[in-house]
């Protein structure tokens, strides 16, 4: 059982970085090189949710299958955990609260009329936009740390 256990959790951890890594440096660069700026904020706005829902799952598996091995183990490793907590909530704060200003931001500004209301609301999105950046980079960085410990068997 314990190694059905570490498959689910080492696939997930797999699955999680590994969308983050194809989105932020290949599929999001290609779709706004490929397509007008509108119509690929439009796509990439259409992929967000399932993006964001990858990392849900994946979260969440990753921390119930490190637990079950933990107590299997008879090894805490709040290091592991830590970094996993913070990974799952920089990606459920990410999605459900920048991402959902984000879509209510994109969607006021193809209503509005007023230039200067748009400039605005153009500046708020582009703000959101930054902090999501930053928050998927963090996400990144802390799950590419959390596959060194992996990878080395580090159980801290």
């Amino acid at each position: 059982m314990i190694h059905i256990i570490r498959f689910i959790h080492l696939s997930s951890l797999v699955v999680w970085i590994g969308s983050i890594v194809f989105f932020s440096f290949i599929a999001a660069p290609g779709i706004f090189k490929a397509l007008p700026r509108d119509t690929a904020g439009d796509v990439v706005g259409e992929i967000f949710p399932k993006y964001w829902l990858i990392g849900y799952i994946c979260s969440i598996t990753l921390l119930l299958t490190l637990a079950y091995m933990a107590v299997n183990e008879k090894i805490i490793p709040v290091i592991k955990i830590s970094l996993l907590v913070l990974m799952t909530l920089l990606t459920f704060y990410s999605g459900l609260v920048v991402g959902s200003n984000a879509k209510e931001i994109k969607a006021e500004i193809k209503a509005v009329e007023d230039p200067a209301k748009k400039e605005s609301l153009r500046t708020d999105f582009k703000s959101l936009h930054l902090k999501s950046v930053i928050l998927n980079i963090a996400v990144l960085i802390l799950g590419i740390v959390f596959v060194f410990l992996t990878a080395y068997n580090i159980r801290v």
